[in-house]
């Protein structure tokens, strides 16, 4: 099973809309995780149309419609693969072992809100991911996002997408 996780698009306010890039691989995904900070309605419905299956939660940014439509915590299980998705999971001092705490039984977690790619394993074998932002780099080289293989059970492989100015993978 082939996953894209996003994070931290902030649609539209930093992009009026998701890099070409970024659309076909929504195409090719069979499932796409959005960890939170939509900021607007209209992404929800435009991945909600285009994507084979959509599993996103609000952030700290979305509005009152958002969270009416999102929960906190997503929660799934994906080829085997026990998930759970959430926006913020705190300061990056402890995050392993909060996360641990937090999300037993959980294979992988997916997150967002500091637009760091982040790539760890806690003790006990939780994966923890977050994608970056595709659309906002902060204080990041590049704008990025993730894409995962899932099966029998386990987290294959992950790869950091990188964008470029003009919009393709670099």
């Amino acid at each position: 099973m082939e996953i894209l996780l996003l994070a931290d698009t902030h649609v539209p306010q930093r992009a009026r809309d998701l890099p070409a890039v970024l659309w076909a691989a929504v195409d090719a995904a069979d499932v796409v995780i959005h960890a939170g900070d939509w900021v607007d309605i209209a992404l929800l419905d435009a991945l909600e149309a285009r994507a084979a299956r959509l599993i996103g939660v609000h952030g700290n940014n979305d509005g009152p419609t958002l969270r009416a439509r999102l929960p906190e915590v997503a929660d799934a299980e994906l080829a085997g693969v026990r998930v759970a998705v959430v926006h913020e999971t705190g300061p990056a001092t402890g995050r392993e072992r909060r996360c641990a705490e937090r999300y037993p039984g959980r294979d992988l977690l997916v997150f967002g809100h500091s637009h760091i790619p982040w790539d760890t394993v806690a003790p006990g074998g939780l994966r923890l991911l977050n994608p970056g932002s595709p659309t906002d780099r902060r204080r990041q080289p590049h704008r990025t996002y993730m894409t995962a293989t899932l099966e029998a059970g386990e987290v294959r492989r992950v790869v950091l997408h990188r964008i470029t100015p003009a919009g393709a993978p670099g």
